[in-house]
């Protein structure tokens, strides 16, 4: 799901980072890397942020329900 709280653009790294259990910072470097590299980075984000569920504001929070 994307997240509410840990978003710059769709929250699709942040929801990402939650679910990975990895800091948002390293997908966001990833989805960069594969936009300047190979030109895919910003097509994936994109369907990404259309396919993806947004998240209920209260799955963001400290021991809400993350909906895993």
């Amino acid at each position: 799901m994307r997240s509410e709280t840990d978003k710059m653009l769709f929250g699709v790294c942040g929801g990402l980072a939650q679910r990975l259990e990895v800091d948002a910072i390293w997908l966001r470097l990833g989805f960069v890397g594969l936009a300047l590299l190979l030109g895919k980075g910003v097509l994936l984000y994109v369907i990404l942020a259309i396919v993806m569920p947004k998240a209920p504001a209260y799955a963001d929070a400290p021991g809400g329900y993350a909906g895993i």
